[in-house]
């Protein structure tokens, strides 16, 4: 019986392979055999997740002519895999990729650590802060007051609960998009309701345009739906969004859907201007596409002199090209699993009906817990707690990595919670990993790419201050020396395993 439960193709290993940096050799040294780079090459996809374990890899035969290389290389490649414990085999049932014993299983998108390794390593990979108290305990308390009546009913409120479908409906409407509470769903979080547009919108094998890079659990999320993601490069400098290219792309796929994060993008922190908007909801209503708006880091404006483009949905305000979706993550807490949808009435309802078979609704005392906030003034006082805390560690990564890797190169967002680097030539995914052995978990690059792309980034999330971002960016040049000196390579010790 085969081992493996998925499958790489020769084609998408190559790309995937031939999108890697080459790691840099130190004084002296010299260039490894091709079998030890190629090694090395599926060793790294492997640890990043970026190819699942216990996927079965392409024939020797296969892979060697996809790369233009000796059918021996491959074999001794992966010959060398197998001795390190990062590739099994069978007669008959072919290769399949492992970890070896004692390694942590990768993660496919940017999950939280487990709370037992936070003490061991400094996490950056994770761009969500602690919760701003005290206003998440007054919420909760907030919400058992309100709780009584709910009690008596079955508890399943599919489209979410009535008073928080107004209070969202409100806010809607307070910003200049009158909004009826029939165009709002309650959803578990925003990836709960891209996941409901995603199976509603776009079955297995539709197009999907997205911005690259983006957010990468949400391209995760796509790609085990079925979709073919089609990637839109942003415009020069990753500053904003390229407006040729997806007024091109919108034309010539067709894609069903496209998402975009146009305030404070994940992981660029670009901010997309008001023309910007207006041009992309005409191009996706001319191309018949359903553009989903990510606004989970709306609110996060960190520079108070900053005038806030009007929401892409006010271009659309009926709701029948713009499919808008936020969240209490990123502005409260990621623990506060409450998203939202705000689309055309026809359009909640088929998403409503659609989730009788998945999650039913989301908990009840969650969402009044936020409508209470809401409806009292705490959350803006929440948010603005928020706003303070992530201003105050966007300046202190942007100096700790100034002074600590002045060669690295960045520009500073005015909002969100994320920085985009460029790495300096170095491989951002050697520096994941070489990371891991210093003692900082950092995502690399191609986790918010298609097929490999953005080698050269890592991304930085504004979740540490202080004299914890000092340390951070001091255990990152470490990291970055261990790349350059070539002694980033072998196994990757398990986060839990580093004492500080």
């Amino acid at each position: 019986m085969a081992q493996w439960t998925s499958a790489v193709g020769p084609a998408q290993l190559a790309r995937q392979l031939q999108a890697q940096q080459p790691q840099p050799a130190g004084p002296g040294a010299r260039k490894p055999p091709a079998y030890r780079a190629l090694a090395d090459g599926i060793r790294l996809l492997v640890l990043e997740g970026r190819v699942p374990v216990a996927a079965r890899l392409p024939a020797e035969r296969e892979l060697a002519l996809a790369l233009t290389v000796s059918r021996t290389t491959v074999a001794a490649a992966y010959e060398a895999l197998r001795a390190e414990g990062f590739l099994e085999s069978r007669r008959g049932a072919g290769s399949w990729t492992a970890v070896p014993a004692g390694n942590p299983l990768p993660a496919r998108g940017l999950e939280p650590l487990p709370p037992e390794a936070l003490g061991s390593l400094i996490d950056l990979g994770c761009a969500a802060l602690p919760a701003p108290e005290p206003w998440l305990t007054r919420g909760v308390q907030g919400a058992l007051e309100e709780l009584p009546p709910y009690a008596h009913t079955h508890g399943d409120y599919p489209a979410g609960l009535p008073a928080l479908r107004q209070t969202l409906a409100d806010r809607y409407t307070a910003r200049g998009i009158p909004t009826m509470p029939e165009q709002i769903m309650v959803t578990t979080g925003a990836m709960g309701a891209i996941d409901a547009i995603c199976h509603l919108f776009a079955g297995r094998g539709e197009r999907v345009a997205v911005e690259s890079p983006s957010y990468a659990n949400i391209l995760q999320l796509m790609r085990e739906a079925g979709a073919r993601l089609v990637p839109v490069a942003m415009s020069e400098g990753l500053g904003s969004w390229d407006m040729g290219r997806w007024r091109q792309v919108l034309r010539d796929a067709a894609p069903r859907l496209a998402y975009v994060v146009a305030d404070f993008h994940n992981p660029t922190g670009a901010l997309a201007d008001e023309d910007q908007r207006r041009q992309l909801v005409d191009a996706a209503r001319s191309a018949g596409t359903v553009l989903v708006v990510d606004e989970t880091m709306t609110e996060l404006c960190l520079d108070d002199d900053l005038e806030m483009p009007r929401p892409v949905c006010a271009f659309d305000p009926a709701g029948s090209t713009v499919l808008t979706v936020g969240s209490a993550s990123k502005a409260f807490w990621a623990g506060m699993r409450i998203g939202w949808v705000r689309a055309a009435p026809d359009v909640i309802r088929s998403l409503v009906a659609a989730r009788a078979y998945a999650d039913l609704g989301t908990p009840v005392l969650e969402q009044l817990g936020v409508n209470w906030l809401m409806g009292t003034g705490g959350w803006e006082e929440a948010v603005s707690l928020r706003r303070e805390q992530a201003r105050a560690n966007r300046d202190a990564i942007v100096t700790a990595v100034r002074r600590e890797l002045p060669e690295w190169e960045f520009s500073v967002p005015r909002g969100g919670l994320t920085l985009w680097v460029r790495t300096g030539g170095l491989s951002g995914s050697r520096l994941a990993e070489a990371g891991e052995r210093v003692g900082v978990r950092v995502p690399s690059g191609p986790r918010f790419g298609v097929d490999g792309a953005f080698e050269g980034f890592i991304r930085l999330p504004f979740t540490v201050g202080g004299p914890v971002a000092d340390e951070a960016a001091a255990r990152l040049a470490a990291a970055a020396r261990l790349v350059e000196s070539g002694a980033a390579g072998g196994g990757v010790e398990s986060p839990r395993s580093f004492v500080a």
